[in-house]
């Protein structure tokens, strides 16, 4: 088979694969708990899920490393809320607080991280402050392209849908 470039997160057939094999966790529980149990993306690419996914996008030149995380920050998402961006998850309040769901200076944080296992572990806990209800493929694109113009991205999304404080 032909590699394809590089995978697109808004190619159906690309969306497709991930949403059945995010879903598919959920019909095998001990997949998903093999790889919630990985503390880094090493462990992760030790796992017959991370390969399973790996062999089903195949055709595509891909980034191992990167999915690796992907894959491992998916099994903790229960929930795939595609009604809204991921910065924009991370930016509304949770239901009866003023606040962002994620605070502004852990977001700030988010956006200096350049090693791939720190951004692997620090989107689980972002995963867990949105209720592991979260846009798979907004999270798996952000993952993936981790780079200046992602994180720029996310800056913008994330301050356009951010709760003005108001002045007393």
């Amino acid at each position: 088979m032909e590699n394809k470039n590089t995978i697109s997160f808004s190619d159906p057939e690309i969306r497709q694969i991930f949403l059945e094999w995010w879903e598919n966790l959920d019909e095998s529980r001990g997949k998903r708990a093999e790889l919630r149990h990985c503390h880094n993306i090493n462990e992760v690419a030790f796992t017959p899920s991370f390969h399973s996914l790996r062999i089903k996008l195949s055709r595509f030149r891909i980034n191992q490393e990167a999915l690796a995380a992907i894959a491992g920050v998916l099994s903790h998402v229960k929930s795939n809320d595609t009604n809204s961006s991921l910065p924009a998850q991370m930016a509304i309040p949770k239901l009866g607080s003023k606040k962002a769901a994620v605070s502004d200076l852990r977001f700030r944080r988010l956006l200096t991280i350049e090693d791939r296992n720190e951004l692997f572990i620090t989107m689980i806990r972002i995963v867990r402050l949105l209720d592991e209800r979260v846009n798979i493929f907004d999270l798996a694109k952000s993952i993936y392209f981790w780079n200046k113009r992602t994180k720029k991205r996310l800056a913008y999304k994330y301050y356009e849908n951010i709760p003005v404080e108001k002045k007393k």
